[in-house]
């Protein structure tokens, strides 16, 4: 399905009936990154993905893209679907989005669960690497970071053993538009901190991590769970950066055991 968003077609769907949960899906992938997820919850809540502007089937608009672009975009969605407060569940890339969207909509959250992201900015070396990819991409087009991305998004256990896997983000990383990748990546290595923001979120939170995830590894994930008044932690084992893709029945029963407690 697509709606007008704030002057941008956005690809969504909107399955199931109950609770709403929102799940925002990582850099460079798209909203089929949550087919399980999908899936599995949809049977007892209201469950939305969809593509931010520039990946997957959403257009990329004509703006430059930051965090708060993406928050005013998920609350316009949340606005056309008429959905007041929602669980908001963001990994990677979408947990940046998540703390944007906390950081101006916080009546909205009814509960935040966060996978596999960090609340810090890039340091200088980052942000040059994050241009660098950005330039790189506009010039030769998305394929160009399956070779560097692969091994940093999925663990080594998934890339081992799970070809099917490994296949399928590599699709999802192809089929993006060049341009939205790297307006992506431009807005991450702009981002604001959001430490500070982590003593001020009132929403029950859960916090995800990958036992293998090398960008976002378990000691960060320790240091959100400590800083969030109401947080717990859940590691997913053998799995990386993209835990719900590596392991999406350990990453789904980890959600819906925070969600049975809310």
């Amino acid at each position: 399905m697509r709606k007008q968003i704030r002057g941008v077609e956005i690809s969504y769907r909107d399955e199931g009936a109950g609770k709403p949960i929102v799940f925002l899906h990582a850099f460079p992938l798209n909203q089929h990154m949550w087919d399980e997820q999908l899936t599995y919850f949809s049977a007892h809540y209201r469950v939305v993905t969809f593509d931010w502007r520039g990946f997957g089937n959403s257009e990329l608009g004509p703006d430059t893209l930051t965090l708060e672009t993406l928050a005013d975009d998920l609350a316009s969605l949340l606005n056309e679907l008429t959905i007041e407060q929602a669980i908001i569940c963001g990994l990677s890339m979408g947990g940046y989005a998540a703390f944007a969207f906390y950081r101006k909509y916080a009546p909205r959250v009814a509960a935040l669960i966060l996978a596999d992201t960090r609340p810090g900015t890039d340091s200088e070396e980052g942000k040059k690497a994050r241009l660098e990819m950005a330039a790189l991409v506009r010039q030769l087009g998305p394929t160009v970071l399956l070779e560097k991305l692969i091994p940093r998004l999925l663990g080594q256990t998934t890339r081992q053993t799970k070809p099917d896997v490994v296949a399928r983000v590599q699709k999802m990383i192809a089929e993006n538009q060049a341009e939205g990748i790297a307006r992506a990546l431009l807005c991450m290595a702009e981002r604001p901190d959001s430490t500070r923001l982590l003593s001020q979120i009132e929403s029950p939170a859960l916090i995800i991590t990958g036992s293998e995830d090398e960008l976002t590894p378990p000691t960060e994930a320790e240091k959100m769970r400590d800083g969030i008044p109401n947080a717990s932690l859940e590691v997913i084992y053998q799995a990386g950066h993209l835990s719900n893709l590596e392991q999406p029945d350990a990453f789904n029963k980890a959600v819906a055991n925070f969600l049975e407690r809310l």
